[in-house]
């Protein structure tokens, strides 16, 4: 009942300000149990697919959401509960994927849409990486559902990191493709092979959905990556003046 609340309130202005495109909406299908995996360029993914879609999607986000203190703390839990957010303690070595699989079997059983992130995170500079196995195949092979591939468009330039308030160009792109079939390996859960195969077969149809560049390691290395370039890049150019004061 919330979620229909906030879907009105949420959802419909957001089809009305921003007018994203969708492609392959036919491929949702209208009940029963899916998987919708989507590549992640924005914190806005996740209110940008429920808006297009007639189904309720139940996705994960950081249980930092739903336990900060004081009203807004309390505003805030209560605003991703409604718009089908889960919390997942992200604490640990493997606290996020077995958080996931959880959820998202649960989800799954009750024949309702789950949505994950397979990289993880957001991606740093707009490029796809690799997708991360613990959560999406086990997930997918613990429950048999599908998994439809999805690719969002654009919105890391609507809603770059940082900005809190999206920009209304460019019009941002969903596009949803054919469900993919896992049930072969059903019940191999277990193998890190069979999960790393099917995670990236995953990942290439997001890939030829969002002709999204790419990169062959995780997105969390590849923000250490950055992240280390931009210090050793400050901390270079901070020594400079001193260097060329001595010399």
């Amino acid at each position: 009942m919330f979620y229909g609340a906030m879907k009105i309130v949420l959802g419909h202005p957001i089809k009305a300000v921003f007018r994203p495109w969708v492609e392959g909406l036919e491929n949702v299908p209208s009940e029963g149990p899916a998987i919708l995996a989507s590549n992640h360029l924005s914190f806005s993914d996740s209110f940008f697919l429920p808006s297009v879609l007639d189904r309720q999607v139940t996705f994960i986000a950081k249980a930092e959401y739903f336990t900060a203190p004081g009203l807004k703390g309390k505003l805030t839990a209560a605003f991703f509960k409604g718009v089908g957010q889960l919390p997942v303690d992200r604490s640990g070595a493997r606290g996020a994927g077995e958080a996931a699989v959880n959820s998202g079997v649960a989800v799954l059983a009750r024949g309702e849409l789950f949505g994950i992130y397979p990289e993880g995170t957001r991606s740093p500079d707009g490029r796809l990486y690799r997708g991360k196995p613990g959560g999406l195949a086990r997930v997918a092979l613990a429950s048999g559902a599908p998994v439809i591939p999805v690719a969002m468009i654009d919105t890391e330039k609507l809603q770059p990191p940082g900005q809190v308030i999206p920009k209304l160009n460019p019009r941002p792109g969903i596009r949803i493709g054919k469900p993919l079939d896992f049930s072969r390996y059903q019940g191999m859960e277990g193998d890190r092979f069979i999960l790393r195969s099917v995670t990236d077969e995953v990942m290439y149809e997001i890939m030829k959905l969002s002709g999204q560049e790419y990169v062959d390691i995780y997105a969390t290395a590849a923000k250490r990556q950055i992240a280390e370039a931009a210090k050793a890049a400050a901390e270079t150019a901070a020594g400079r003046p001193q260097e060329q004061a001595g010399s």
